[in-house]
């Protein structure tokens, strides 16, 4: 039985000043879903978003978003979505209580006081209400954001590279927050280029300059790519990772630290290679899962960017 969609979209296009930064775009998202767009700086990521969700109208495309159409009414789509820029755009001169309540007037809710009450709460700022908001840390003003993209309880939740800048303890409590509510139905988006955010995604997307490389379920894109990792210690890594960088066997090489990962979609060529180096007795080689790092990287490689102009 399919899952019911939050959102679906097909043929999405925009261009800008000539070029296309989303060319025929094509998602389903699935109700309650975290879904990631994966790609580096400029990609297109979050005017993908924007435009699935009836912040941004498409030059071609079409589609819902929450049951409603996202070129002909986008005005009931952002009553019931929530919005989490990368930067902390509040007022920093308002305590976090006067900050929510005047996103819970410019929402014009009910009962607004027990709202902002509810949503300092949930979040986990109670204590904190009094405290002026431009004074807060990066995480305390990243749960303040939450709060206030979430005090009308929309059913879509955005978020663009929603913990850059901030310690790890923050980022995991910021994840366990989003988690619970996915698990009570509210369906998330998030935009990063960062691996330690998208592992936290239920289905990825990768886009790279306009274009959508492969999409699916986390777990899933290395093995849809048929990608093939080995893990590699020894000496001298440096000379073995530009050696190895020049052998057509070897797809891709990037270096963790003390360890290199040679990635590559012909299994057999990269087992004869592992055989022959292990058989030297220099470095130890030993298969591994392909993670969605180094899946990222294989698909990065050989992409060309869109910067270039479409106008004649």
């Amino acid at each position: 039985m399919t899952a019911e969609l939050a959102i679906s979209v097909r043929g999405l296009t925009k261009i800008f000043d000539g070029r296309k930064v989303v060319d025929d775009f094509d998602m389903e998202v699935p109700k309650g879903a975290i879904y990631g767009f994966l790609g580096p700086n400029g990609s297109g990521k979050t005017t993908t978003i924007r435009m699935m969700c009836g912040l941004l109208t498409p030059d071609a495309g079409a589609g819902h978003c929450l049951g409603f159409d996202i070129l002909s009414e986008q005005n009931s789509i952002k009553e019931n979505v929530g919005y989490m820029t990368q930067r902390f755009s509040l007022y920093a001169d308002l305590t976090i209580r006067e900050n929510l309540d005047f996103i819970a007037r410019m929402y014009r809710l009910n009962s607004r006081k027990s709202r902002v009450s509810e949503a300092l709460v949930n979040l986990g700022l109670a204590d904190r209400a009094n405290q002026l908001a431009g004074t807060l840390s990066g995480g305390w003003k990243q749960r303040l954001a939450l709060a206030a993209c979430m005090i009308h309880k929309p059913a879509l939740l955005l978020l663009d590279e929603p913990t850059a800048g901030v310690d790890p303890k923050a980022r995991r409590d910021f994840w366990d927050e989003i988690r619970k509510l996915s698990a009570q139905g509210v369906t998330v988006l998030v935009s990063t280029h960062y691996m330690d955010e998208a592992v936290q995604c239920d289905f990825i997307a990768y886009i790279a300059y306009g274009k959508k490389l492969i999409a699916g379920p986390a777990s899933d894109i290395p093995g849809m790519i048929g990608l093939h990792t080995w893990r590699v210690t020894g000496p001298a890594l440096a000379d073995l990772e530009l050696a190895l960088r020049k052998d057509p066997d070897v797809g891709q090489v990037a270096r963790f630290g003390a360890v290199l990962h040679l990635s590559g979609t012909d299994k057999a060529k990269l087992l004869a290679l592992a055989t022959r180096y292990n058989a030297e007795g220099v470095y130890t080689w030993v298969h591994k899962e392909a993670e969605l790092e180094e899946a990222f990287i294989y698909l990065m490689t050989g992409v060309e960017d869109n910067f270039v102009s479409t106008k004649s």
